[in-house]
């Protein structure tokens, strides 16, 4: 028997099981009342199908969020359906009332029969603005939907989730179950290392096992130091076998990368396909180490191996990590933890540096800089955005942890 069937058809079937979460709030978005009134949601009969003893039909029973911590705040959703999407010409939604993870719960809640999320979430792996991390699904578990059951991991007490709060933000809450085979212990994304989460995370929060830690996996995933980067360069290469790919890293709040023969990848899918995926001969590749990927463009993806250029945005001084953005001209200002907002600027860019340590599948090398401390014949300095002091903290507290110098 010979079956027929149109790609149209095939790919309508799949679009009713795997869709991106965007996608699927447009379709629920276009199901609702519009204008919200009163700040409440509800299904126009109109634009649903009501179907017997199951609720709405086009509301599945489950939904898998991978990356469930990237959930939008309220604010920023509320800002995006204002005007209407990214360029404003799609459906606005003006007073919209609830947070992505909210909304996402509303959703399946429409079911009159039972509905499941599952969310899988990193942790410490926040890095844009209005990305709402674990708190928000448990603060609307907490105040909107307190009949629905929870069962969560309790690895997800630890520091990265939620600022480790989330013994606290669920104490209230009497539908919650933990369960250790709810956490997913085996670290994938580099395979000769499956404790390369845990170092980084050591070493990011500054704890005394970070040592320990990588004396147990850098025989098998090598961690190498420099302060120079053509050094960095030549220990790439020398690494690289066939297909293997390596890429220079660096955090969007670096500036001074120039001076090392550096520049960033130009926004746009485009460029980050070429980075990814053209061969070592071809200059837009990755592996021609000129063009350096930030956190945004490589989250969720991988290289074999990476180096990570270390700048003057977050630097280790007197025991801790100091946050600095430059001005675009002449300074780096040092951001302090006054407002909420600079607060979660700061963890932003605390975790851009746990996402680009997790980039590299085999191996990676980190250059810290040495700085100019070159001082011109009137006595001033040759470059003040880039003076060594910037630097060494960084590279010392990385050189105690064990890792080898080039």
């Amino acid at each position: 028997m010979f079956l027929y069937t149109q790609l149209s058809d095939s790919r309508r079937e799949v679009r009713k099981f795997i869709q991106i979460i965007h996608r699927y709030r447009d379709n629920m978005l276009a199901k609702i009342k519009n204008p919200v009134e009163n700040g409440r949601l509800e299904i126009d009969p109109t634009k649903a199908v009501n179907q017997k003893d199951s609720g709405y039909g086009e509301v599945e029973h489950v939904a898998i969020f991978d990356e469930a911590q990237r959930s939008w705040t309220h604010q920023r959703l509320a800002n995006y359906l204002k005007r209407g999407g990214t360029y404003g010409n799609k459906l606005k939604v003006p007073n919209f009332p609830m947070s992505e993870a909210s909304f996402l719960i509303w959703s399946l809640d429409q079911r009159e029969d039972w509905a499941t999320i599952v969310c899988l979430v990193g942790g410490g792996q926040e890095i844009n603005t209005g990305e709402a991390g674990i708190t928000e699904w448990i603060r609307s578990l907490n105040e909107s939907f307190t009949h629905w059951k929870v069962y969560i991991s309790p690895r997800l007490t630890e520091p990265e989730y939620a600022e480790g709060k989330v013994n606290e933000l669920l104490h209230e809450n009497k539908n919650v179950t933990y369960s250790e085979s709810l956490h997913l212990g085996v670290f994938l994304r580099s395979y000769r290392a499956e404790k390369l989460s845990a170092f980084v995370h050591s070493l990011l929060d500054i704890n005394d096992n970070a040592t320990s830690i990588y004396a147990e996996i850098k025989n098998r995933y090598p961690i190498v130091l420099t302060r120079d980067m053509d050094k960095a360069k030549a220990w790439l290469h020398s690494r690289v076998r066939g297909t293997e790919r390596t890429g220079v890293l660096i955090t969007k709040e670096s500036a001074r990368y120039k001076p090392l023969g550096i520049h960033v990848l130009p926004s746009g899918d485009e460029n980050a396909v070429h980075w990814f995926l053209e061969d070592k001969i071809d200059t837009r590749a990755s592996n021609y180490l000129e063009d350096a990927a930030t956190e945004i463009q490589v989250q969720g993806l991988e290289l074999d191996y990476t180096c990570l250029l270390w700048d003057a945005d977050m630097r280790y001084e007197n025991g801790q990590w100091h946050f600095y953005r430059f001005n675009g001209s002449t300074a780096w200002n040092k951001l302090t933890a006054a407002t909420e907002s600079k607060q979660e600027q700061m963890k932003y860019m605390l975790n851009a540096y746990r996402v680009l340590l997790t980039r590299a599948r085999a191996g990676m090398v980190i250059c810290v800089p040495e700085g100019n401390d070159n001082k011109t014949t009137s006595g001033f300095w040759e470059d003040s955005t880039r003076l060594p002091e910037f630097y060494d903290g960084t590279y010392q507290y990385l050189k105690s942890l064990g890792l080898e110098e080039l």
